[in-house]
């Protein structure tokens, strides 16, 4: 099951914690969606005719830029590519971009699952974090696009913030209950190098966030949505029973994906690449039909530590099978490794070894003291 994820690298506003790519000036646009086109014709044989299962517009924030955008790309992928009847289609989207005619447009065009990143329902929170949205229409939203058709949301919330009290961020986790999703992605507020966030914290304008805060809100987390329903099936994503994200869950089990738009990620099994994070380089080369990026072949112990990272991050645990497929050294060495942290693993009923619920929020602490850190033989 192949995916294709598209980088729609542009925001209104630069949020405060945020470090992936993106710009705050539309004036490339135009050239930039012609670019990604130009791409996705040129990459067409990544995928060597995989069936593409799943579609995600992430960013930046692709609610930012016209319908009509977004379906040139889907047209274009459809023509290269062997998309899957029905495939999961998601769209990112800030809930001051979501309108009524909006989400026509994105009904009509194909999208099937939205991402609607609230993040917080607490005003000051919102204006802290540079955020372009009010409370109020976060609360607004997720009912506005249920009403035209949109059943299949999934929608963020941050925690371990300065100023998010436990009880604000039960109201934050019991509204988002209340609103009858099936899908919910949690995330701790994390100092990025280089964001604003880590610019006010090291000048003292801002308190940097508590660990143990975030650790007692995490378990909120846990307990709220275990009890409304909910299924834990990664460290920071949440949904009723057959609602996960088959775009993020292909990641975690291996499947191959490419990567398009400035910044993007591809991944065929053996080897990793990464296009060029900065939009003008970007769109001089596609409009000499080159690609910018560039590629890592993975070792094989790279390929372990990948396992372990995203086995020990989902309810699924670390694929033994995958494991073993890399050789008898690399089984051998997790089953004695593995020995040191039984107070926090358990075999799943596949064989797996998976972490357990609680220890969820040390999970890349855990995988770090498993990894390999130099080659084999």
């Amino acid at each position: 099951m192949a995916g294709i994820y598209v980088h729609i690298p542009f925001c209104k506003k630069a949020c405060h914690y945020c470090n992936f790519h993106f710009s705050t000036s539309f004036g490339k646009k135009d050239e930039l969606i012609h670019a990604i086109l130009q791409e996705t014709e040129l990459q067409s044989g990544y995928l060597e005719g995989q069936t593409i299962h799943t579609i995600y517009f992430g960013g930046g924030t692709p609610s930012a830029i016209p319908a009509a955008n977004i379906e040139s790309i889907l047209n274009i992928i459809k023509q290269y590519y062997k998309v899957a009847p029905g495939a999961e289609i998601t769209l990112e989207a800030n809930p001051d971009d979501i309108k009524d005619v909006i989400l026509q447009e994105w009904k009509s065009i194909g999208i099937n699952r939205l991402s609607i990143g609230i993040q917080a329902l607490q005003d000051d929170l919102l204006k802290a974090w540079n955020r372009s949205h009010s409370a109020k229409q976060a609360k607004e939203v997720i009912r506005l696009s249920q009403q035209h058709g949109f059943e299949n949301i999934t929608s963020d919330l941050i925690y371990g913030g300065t100023g998010l009290t436990n009880e604000d961020w039960k109201k934050n986790i019991q509204f988002l209950i209340d609103s009858g999703i099936p899908h919910i992605s949690c995330y701790a507020l994390t100092v990025e190098p280089g964001t604003a966030l880590a610019y006010q914290i090291d000048k003292g304008k801002v308190i940097a966030p508590d660990d143990e805060q975030g650790n007692r809100q995490y378990a909120i987390l846990q307990e709220m949505l275990s009890q409304a329903g909910f299924e834990q099936y990664e460290v920071s994503n949440f949904s009723k029973p057959g609602r996960e994200s088959k775009h993020n869950t292909s990641y975690w089990f291996g499947a191959h994906y490419l990567g398009l738009g400035p910044s993007a990620h591809s991944f065929n099994g053996w080897s990793r690449q990464w296009n060029i994070p900065n939009n003008i380089k970007y769109i001089d080369a596609l409009h000499q039909k080159v690609v910018p990026f560039e590629i890592e072949q993975l070792t094989p112990e790279q390929q372990f530590n990948e396992l372990v990272m995203t086995g020990l991050r989902t309810s699924f645990g670390i694929d033994s099978k995958r494991v073993e497929q890399l050789g008898s050294y690399f089984h051998q060495y997790l089953e004695n490794e593995i020995l040191h942290h039984l107070e926090q693993v358990q075999k799943t009923k596949n064989g797996n070894w998976a972490l357990q619920p609680e220890y969820y929020f040390f999970a890349d602490g855990i995988a770090a003291d498993l990894f390999i850190t130099s080659e084999v033989g």
